[in-house]
């Protein structure tokens, strides 16, 4: 026959004194030490059922979120950009601030246009006065488009703009 000790440790033999306690009983009389106003004080707005004081409230007084100084930048440049992908474009032979508004690609508002993306075209474009990235300056040229940069055009124009 086995002999019971009572060495062996088991989860409903274990117990540790003080990791919990029991919940604070309120409302229970004078002895109790919570009674009468249960320990929510004399009047006042906490006091009453249903009373609450929203997060971050301080009486009337200049809550510390408004008080203290604001910061962060939110450029204004980055309203008037726009980012084009090269498959949206694919079929136009000329690319423009003007024929990209006129198909509606950008916005009236937009001033300056980067086109991205590496995926084969199968027409042949021109782009004029747009910034392009690597992979897509690769994807125009192999099919055997053209690519002339934003200061030539700016250039151009200025010197144009001279003779006349």
């Amino acid at each position: 026959m086995k002999e019971n000790n009572n060495s062996d440790m088991n989860l409903n033999s274990i117990s540790c004194d003080g990791t919990s306690q029991n919940r604070k009983r309120v409302g229970r009389g004078i002895g109790s030490g919570t009674g009468k106003t249960s320990g929510r004080g004399h009047k006042g707005q906490k006091s009453r059922s249903g009373g609450k004081v929203r997060l971050g409230f301080e009486g009337g007084q200049m809550p510390l979120q408004m008080r203290l100084p604001k910061f962060g930048f939110s450029s204004r440049v980055n309203n008037f950009s726009k980012d084009l992908n090269i498959k949206n474009i694919n079929g136009i032979e000329l690319i423009n601030l003007n024929t990209l508004k006129e198909h509606k690609l950008i916005s009236k508002s937009v001033k300056k246009v980067k086109i991205f993306g590496n995926t084969e075209i199968n027409s042949k474009l021109t782009v004029e006065g747009i910034q392009v990235t690597k992979g897509a300056r690769k994807s125009i040229e192999s099919a055997g488009g053209k690519i002339i940069d934003p200061e030539s055009v700016n250039k151009s124009d200025l010197t144009n703009g001279d003779n006349s």
